[in-house]
């Protein structure tokens, strides 16, 4: 089976190499493509950029050129609810956005036409373990680093199940949704807005505490596909 995982940033691209067996890449359009093997499937990993304009390109460009027949977001997002906590991770089991209105006649956060809620695809989110520090539920998406609780509290007032934003997921689904490929969103909580003084400060910290096994989720489901 052909897996493409895709990450929006250099520093998770890194936890994510590690992960794959025999790497080669090459480079389209002006993404790089890692191709390698975990278990029995081989898997074509890519940093698309930050942000949804990047997600939708490097999105459409690994479908066009690769084929996949899951498509893995991963990465890290920002803890929306009491419930998620710094080194979480959160299943996207439903995904929308929280920046987006399309006016008269549509839902707040739906891309007309489509959607207001895209889905993992539940064969895979029903591999993933049962452990307290993995939580399933709604992930947000905007083109906005979220650094404060005000701005939680307002995606929670059109969304309040939400547990996690990031800047990425809902419109990599949307494509995969447009091209009817299978996707799973499954994201690290790297802060929590409103939880300190300072969750910018918290989020740099992360990266240097996070350990390298917070991706091994990713390589674990791996295996059982």
């Amino acid at each position: 089976m052909t897996i493409a995982i895709l990450v929006a940033m250099g520093k998770e691209l890194n936890l994510l190499l590690p992960l794959l067996n025999n790497i080669k890449s090459e480079t389209i359009d002006g993404f790089t493509f890692h191709s390698g093997r975990v278990g029995n499937n081989d898997i074509v990993a890519m940093q698309c950029g930050i942000g949804k304009v990047n997600a939708a390109i490097g999105t459409l460009t690994l479908l066009n050129h690769y084929k996949p027949e899951l498509v893995i977001n991963t990465g890290v997002a920002g803890g929306a609810s009491q419930d998620a906590h710094v080194m979480d991770v959160v299943v996207g089991n439903t995904i929308a956005y929280h920046d987006v209105w399309c006016g008269p006649g549509t839902q707040y956060g739906e891309a007309s036409g489509y959607p207001l809620y895209f889905e993992s695809d539940k064969r895979y989110t029903s591999l993933i373990p049962k452990r307290d520090d993995i939580k399933h539920g709604l992930i947000c998406s905007g083109d906005k680093f979220i650094a404060s609780i005000e701005e939680i509290r307002s995606i929670q007032k059109e969304f309040p199940q939400v547990l996690a934003v990031d800047m990425e997921s809902a419109t990599i689904a949307q494509v995969c949704y447009l091209r009817k490929v299978p996707v799973m969103v499954m994201r690290v909580i790297s802060d929590s807005p409103g939880a300190s003084k300072d969750n910018t400060a918290q989020y740099n910290d992360f990266w240097q505490d996070a350990p390298s096994h917070t991706f091994n989720l990713v390589q674990s489901l791996l295996t059982k596909i």
